[in-house]
């Protein structure tokens, strides 16, 4: 009987081990599907459309939904002691629910983490006209330095969709830090935030009389040429305007991002303290060689940019604000996928943010990838893909996701909408089983 039974113990074990040998397991990387709140606005507002569109990219192999909730009118999608909520947009009003408490639940139910997205120095749809600086705020828009008409309200220059704030203003500081407050305290289950346009508009804001006052006292020095001293445009051979360097602009550019560094670090501080779970993260544009441009250093403190830029002081490289983060999502917005590509084709590029084109291997998703590392001292990173970009070529849709896979720490897809509009649902699909985030199917 003990032989037999030892016989019976040893096949049940070779069983087991073949089975398990016979079963490969899918390790998944991290991967967000991004919800806009005006593009996906009229999707989302039935319940059984919101089931729909999670189990979706759940059965895609993707991890996370990332919900937008703060857009850039300064409306927010629940009802706030604050904020202005959104109830209608585009002429459809959404019926009256729990629209943030359902979607954390039912994605929770499908196993997602769900990080709601909030634009923070923004506070209105400069194309509509509409959101807080052109209701009750116009004086927190951000004053911006243009070629042609000099200092105006960033809400008269209609090209700039974003009607952004000026970040240092304590009483919007405020009334945001209230806001972030808010939200995780409201919807405890949250998973986590990631907060978008924590930055300065470009190049051109803000040179508001407060800026002005705020970075003369930064400096121990008044400013006898305002805004010369800072740059002042001029136009190259070819008619292009470009900012000549004043005597004070390497300290402005240190100075600004010393300012979102402070943000940073305090809107941290406030929200762990409302709730010490929340996973605290940010998007920002990967282009780091002119991200400068909007007063962020998304690099880890390690790295010193004054070795490798003429933009970077000594000081710079203290407001490094990686080490501050639990997630960090860059946007790796790049038709040219591989360094291959980038060589064969040799583009310029100009991202929103960049007041002239640029050429490198950093403008490309491979590049991008591989100099972040460096950056960022190895620090976890989840890469970014703008769908619309693959809408003339969607096939480079499918290459771009596996590449973020292979190079990044995980993905980051912005946005559904634009996967709905054009019917790109194979391409992600494929994406995601090629990236490893998916079972092939035999």
């Amino acid at each position: 009987m003990i032989k037999i039974a030892g016989y019976i113990l040893l096949m049940l074990v070779l069983i087991a081990v073949n089975t398990g040998c016979n079963k490969k397991e899918i390790v998944q990387k991290p991967a967000l599907m991004w919800f806009d709140a005006e593009a996906n606005f009229k999707t989302l507002s039935y319940k059984d459309s919101i089931d729909y569109y999670l189990e979706k990219v759940k059965n895609l192999g993707f991890t996370h939904a990332v919900l937008d909730v703060r857009p850039i009118t300064g409306e927010v999608l629940y009802k706030s002691d604050f904020a202005p909520q959104m109830t209608e947009w585009d002429g459809f009003v959404r019926p009256d629910f729990e629209f943030v408490g359902y979607f954390i639940d039912k994605a929770h139910e499908l196993g997602l983490d769900v990080h709601a997205s909030l634009n923070v120095f923004v506070g209105g749809h400069n194309f509509f006209d509409r959101g807080i600086t052109y209701t009750d705020h116009p004086d927190w828009a951000s004053q911006v330095y243009t070629p042609t008409k000099g200092i105006v309200s960033i809400m008269e220059e209609k090209h700039k969709y974003s009607s952004m704030i000026n970040p240092i203003l304590p009483d919007y500081q405020q009334y945001i830090i209230n806001i972030l407050v808010e939200f995780v305290t409201k919807y405890p289950k949250i998973d986590g935030l990631i907060l978008d346009r924590v930055r300065y508009d470009g190049i051109m804001a803000d040179f508001s009389d407060y800026s002005r006052s705020k970075f003369e006292d930064y400096i121990s020095e008044k400013i006898d040429l305002f805004p010369m001293d800072i740059y002042e445009w001029k136009k190259d051979s070819i008619g292009n305007y470009y900012p000549l360097r004043g005597k004070h602009f390497l300290k402005w550019i240190e100075w600004r991002t010393k300012n979102i560094y402070d943000f940073m670090a305090l809107a941290k501080k406030k929200v762990k303290e409302a709730n010490e779970n929340i996973s605290f993260g940010t998007y920002t544009g990967a282009w780091y060689p002119s991200y400068y441009e909007v007063g962020v250093n998304f690099a880890s403190n390690t790295y010193d940019p004054s070795k490798d830029y003429d933009w970077a002081t000594a000081d710079y490289k203290n407001y490094g604000y990686a080490e501050l983060l639990d997630l960090y999502t860059t946007g790796n917005y790049y038709t040219n996928i591989s360094t291959d590509d980038y060589n064969k084709n040799n583009p310029l590029v100009k991202n929103e943010t960049d007041s002239k084109a640029h050429a490198s291997s950093w403008y490309c998703v491979e590049g991008s990838c591989d100099k972040l590392r460096g950056i960022l001292n190895d620090k976890p990173f989840y890469g970014g893909i703008l769908v619309d970009q693959f809408y003339d070529k969607p096939e480079d849709l499918t290459r771009t996701i596996v590449m973020n896979f292979e190079k990044s720490d995980g993905l980051m897809v912005f946005d559904i909408v634009h996967i709905i509009r054009k019917n790109l649902w194979k391409e992600v699909e494929e994406g995601m089983r090629q990236g490893g985030n998916l079972k092939s199917v035999k």
